[in-house]
């Protein structure tokens, strides 16, 4: 048996509940779809137990069994933009502040082709 991640039990409570949130949602659009527990957890090849769990919010449901239900939900996109460069506001602001305070205009010497 494997040991359970510190990390699981460690999460800061906005991380508990965010993934308890994704698991509502993830029920919710299971249920709008009319999929039952059944036939999702077969198409996602896990057990129905384990779509229970991720359905819960259990932290230390494994990230493929998300990406399976996203995929069986047609929602993979989703997950491939959930940290994406573009939306990084935190990192765009780094990058910005190392940037050069001023710049100087190209000599000769440096056009030479």
């Amino acid at each position: 048996m494997p040991r359970a991640s510190r990390a699981a039990s460690g999460l800061p409570p906005q991380s508990q509940r965010a993934i308890v949130r994704l698991g509502k949602d993830i029920a919710l659009a299971r249920r709008r779809r009319k999929l039952p527990q059944r036939l999702m957890a077969e198409r996602m090849l896990v057990s129905i137990q384990t779509l229970q769990r991720l359905e819960a919010g259990d932290p230390t449901v494994g990230l493929a069994v998300l990406a399976s239900a996203l995929h069986v939900l047609g929602m993979t996109e989703r997950l491939a933009g959930l940290i994406a460069p573009d939306s990084d506001r935190a990192g765009i602001s780094e990058d910005l502040s190392r940037l050069p305070k001023t710049t100087h205009a190209a000599s000769d010497d440096e056009l030479d082709f």
